[in-house]
């Protein structure tokens, strides 16, 4: 069995079209699928992950928040953080827009596009969801969602190359637009809640402070029995009440 500080030292890949955050993400989140950072152990340090990878505490921190709120680690305050006993399973429930959640009565909702492009490679937890091969192409597509002027959430979403978008760039997001032009095949999928930070790279296109606390709303949809769609919404304390029919 490989030596985990032998697997988290191997050189990243070092590739311009992959965010390292996301590289470091991959890298941790292969060794806890694969076996070799064992359910219930404990995970090097920021600091030590950093020094084996040769990247920032800061990119750490950012890859290590998102298994985190995915459920892949748990963090024990004062001890460290560890691989979670159990790898998340997904579930299946149907799915509404976001900007269907978020709209209320008397108010003004507003999507600002910040990124849509199709992304020549992804990160393996994102592969995984779409079940697409690990670093394949894939949509990325980013939108600010603002209510009466005040950014409230953030949308990241995420489909395989294939998926027609017509003009992803335009319109509401993509899972409004997979809605409005096949309807009910797309189904089934599922709907995770998690509490936490934003960090650098998503308070960016909010104009937050990177510590803010958020509600992560992590989405998934299907069509045709296969997955085809992978959302992150970060909700500030500002969106108010999410209702959600059971």
């Amino acid at each position: 069995m490989t030596d985990r500080l032998s697997f988290l030292s191997a050189p990243l890949a070092r590739d311009a079209a992959v965010p390292l955050r996301v590289q470091v993400h991959s890298r941790i989140l292969d060794g806890i699928r694969t076996g070799v950072l064992t359910p219930g152990s404990m995970i090097p340090t920021e600091a030590e992950i950093g020094r084996l990878l040769g990247v920032s505490r800061t990119v750490v921190r950012e890859a290590l928040m998102l298994l985190d709120e995915d459920g892949f680690i748990v963090s024990r305050r004062g001890v460290g953080r560890f691989v979670a006993d159990a790898v998340p399973q997904a579930g299946l429930e149907r799915l509404r827009p976001i900007e269907d959640l978020l709209s209320m009565p008397g108010s003004r909702l507003e999507l600002e596009r910040t990124q849509a492009e199709l992304q020549q490679k992804t990160s393996t937890y994102i592969a995984e969801e779409l079940a697409i091969p690990s670093g394949s192409a894939a949509w990325f597509v980013e939108t600010v969602v603002r209510r009466d002027g005040q950014a409230i959430a953030l949308t990241q979403e995420h489909l395989p190359a294939g998926v027609d978008l017509d003009d992803p760039a335009a319109g509401g997001t993509a899972l409004a637009k997979l809605l409005a032009r096949l309807g009910p095949a797309v189904g089934s999928g599922v709907v995770r809640f998690s509490a936490g930070l934003l960090g650098e790279s998503r308070a960016a296109p909010l104009g937050a402070d990177p510590g803010e606390p958020v509600l992560i709303v992590t989405q998934t949809a299907r069509l045709n029995g296969r997955p085809v769609y992978l959302a992150k919404h970060m909700l500030r304390a500002g969106a108010g009440q999410l209702s959600v029919r059971q």
